[in-house]
């Protein structure tokens, strides 16, 4: 592996995720079109963090974009392409179904059809623990069912391993799906709670608390994160020869296709998460207690042993560590520490 394509670059696991393979020496081809889902200016800044290094080139171009995404991997040759370019966002598929078709469903095709036709390794691509959707059985595992999405974001994403799945079947092209669990740290997104929480709560302002605080999410720090995608992506699935169509296992194939959990492998309460942030802060939160949102679930728990068997590896960062690293960021970058 030595030139790697890097979709969704300039977002937030995209960003992390380049700044440690142009660390190792690897050359990473950056792909952003730096839409306005959130302030441009978070990813402009991030990509300049990016551009100080050598190793790292960025391509402005939009993933939907069929003549423009055949002329990259013209332009390159690519050992392997990590997939994180998305239409994020649940609560934002109820209002905008059609960008989640432009990106996450036409843009994957070109993503297949570019490794396909140029000979990549390895696609390595962002799957969600969205897809578990109706599934209560705890903690989530890449080998129960997950027929029942609640929200056209998670069914994206969902339709991504198949599709993947489709192409591994087809032309031999080894993909492995990544079902991240609510990732947060510093560059984190302007529209995810911790974000938001410290915004507010920075401001006076209250903080929108839903399904009444009842909710459980398995946080999953940053650097966990990229740290289980680079085990991966050296990781290239094979077939696997126990796999039987009388008893299918969705996590793996006679093909060479893997789907993989990164998690922390610990539910914690909303209530905590925010309790965490206001000792960081040394602000007591003013919660707005609301019903759930529609697409949402009340708890993510990742099963990981999949992750620790093949790839030795087991995330762990403790939410007090990983809350504070977020608040230094978070005022160094917008100047509050004088």
């Amino acid at each position: 592996m030595h030139t790697i394509l890097v979709t969704g670059a300039a977002g937030f696991i995209g960003a992390h995720l380049s700044q440690r393979l142009t660390g190792q020496g690897l050359k990473v081809v950056g792909l952003d079109n730096l839409n306005d889902y959130y302030d441009p200016q978070l990813k402009i800044d991030r990509l300049e963090a990016l551009a100080a290094g050598d190793n790292f080139v960025h391509e402005n171009l939009d993933l939907s974009s069929r003549e423009d995404m055949e002329e990259l991997f013209k332009k390159y040759s690519f050992d392997a392409v990590v997939n994180l370019a998305a239409q994020a966002g649940v609560r934002y598929s109820l209002i905008n179904p059609h960008s989640y078709v432009d990106t996450n469903l036409v843009g994957f095709v070109n993503i297949l059809e570019g490794c396909r036709h140029s000979g990549v390794k390895h696609l390595v691509y962002a799957s969600s623990s969205s897809v578990y959707g109706a599934n209560t059985n705890m903690p989530f595992s890449v080998h129960d069912n997950v027929d029942h999405p609640v929200s056209l974001y998670a069914a994206s994403k969902k339709a991504n391993e198949l599709m993947a799945h489709t192409y591994s079947h087809l032309y031999n092209l080894p993909t492995t799906g990544l079902r991240f669990f609510t990732v947060y740290g510093p560059w984190g997104r302007p529209d995810m709670a911790l974000f938001m929480f410290t915004k507010a709560m920075l401001a006076g302002e209250p903080i929108n608390v839903f399904n009444h605080g009842k909710m459980e999410r398995d946080f999953t720090y940053i650097d966990d994160i990229v740290e289980g995608v680079c085990r991966v992506i050296f990781k290239v699935p094979e077939a696997d020869p126990e796999w039987s169509g009388l008893v299918p296992d969705p996590a793996t194939s006679y093909c060479p296709y893997r789907v993989y959990n990164i998690g922390n492998n610990n539910k914690e309460q909303l209530l905590r998460y925010i309790e965490v942030l206001e000792d960081c802060l040394g602000v007591k939160a003013q919660k707005k207690l609301l019903d759930m949102q529609p697409g949402d679930v009340p708890a993510t728990f990742a099963d990981v042993d999949d992750l620790v068997r093949d790839l030795d590896y087991r995330p762990g960062t403790t939410l007090e560590f990983g809350v504070a690293r977020f608040v230094d960021w978070y005022k160094d970058y917008f100047n509050l520490n004088t």
